[in-house]
């Protein structure tokens, strides 16, 4: 299990995380959603271990995370942050294998390949990474963190992606989520921040919801996902529809804002 109990950081005396808890099993995928300037990110890089929380505790698996040998780590979570940049001139590929580092595969080609399919990088295996599109990058930057954790093992392992669809058209981005919502079953928690609502209804089992560095709610979609505290998260009217075709939620704004949008539209071109 993925722990965090209290955890509390501060930038200039001023709290960007404040008291949070949360838990990921493996077998399950959480999502974080939250508006801008939540504590999303930090939140996530203090989940990593990239940086320390000034109060409060990570445990991977019981263990402290600072308490771990990066070698350790790297062998029971895998992560991926919002923005990686590269100044060497790699080919696609060869970003790939970087995940190799962390990886103990007996069989390192064939896994390089397997992933690169799966992730449909494998025709950008020869070009230069730098002059690859964004979506393109952020594909390949998955594989990477795919070949550390890919395999199965007998122990929990996690995967932590911050926004790993920003880039991506919407056939890709449902790919990329296929991809984890299958990968869970080997033993891993995944943990994902996400901007978009309804990606994050049909694929997370679990969903976490910030607003100005604290946990409003969290716990299983249709317990979470519910109009009023929606409103109050992200400060706009919203409206949940029940999906005609899978039974689910769908997440839109609110026909009220839509109308009084239209309204002013129509009278602003009326008086030109």
């Amino acid at each position: 299990m993925l722990r965090a109990s209290n955890i509390h950081y501060c930038i200039k005396n001023r709290a960007i995380i404040d008291q949070m808890n949360l838990e990921l099993n493996p077998g399950e995928i959480m999502a974080i959603l939250g508006p801008n300037g939540a504590g999303k990110s930090t939140f996530f890089k203090v989940l990593s271990g990239e940086i320390a929380c000034k109060q409060g505790t990570v445990h991977y698996n019981g263990n402290l995370v600072h308490q771990l040998k990066p070698k350790q780590l790297a062998e029971i979570r895998a992560v991926m942050p919002q923005h990686s940049q590269l100044n060497f001139p790699f080919s696609a590929e060869e970003v790939v294998r970087l995940g190799l580092i962390s990886s103990s595969s007996t069989e390192p080609e064939n896994l390089i390949s397997e992933i690169m399919e799966v992730t449909n990088t494998g025709h950008l295996r020869e070009k230069a990474f730098n002059y690859l599109s964004g979506g393109e990058k952020q594909r390949v930057h998955l594989a990477r963190v795919l070949v550390q954790i890919w395999e199965n093992k007998p122990f929990p392992r996690f995967l932590l992606l911050d926004e790993p669809t920003s880039s991506l058209d919407i056939s890709q981005q449902h790919a990329v989520l296929k991809i984890l919502d299958k990968l869970k079953s080997r033993n891993i928690g995944i943990l994902l921040i996400l901007h978009e609502l309804n990606l994050a209804i049909q694929y997370a089992d679990k969903i976490a919801l910030l607003k100005n560095g604290t946990i409003v709610k969290t716990g299983e979609v249709n317990a979470v996902m519910e109009k009023e505290t929606l409103d109050h998260v992200f400060e706009h009217p919203i409206q949940l529809i029940k999906n005609p075709y899978t039974g689910g939620l769908i997440v839109s704004s609110s026909p009220e804002i839509i109308s009084n949008l239209s309204s002013s539209k129509l009278a602003y071109y009326g008086n030109l």
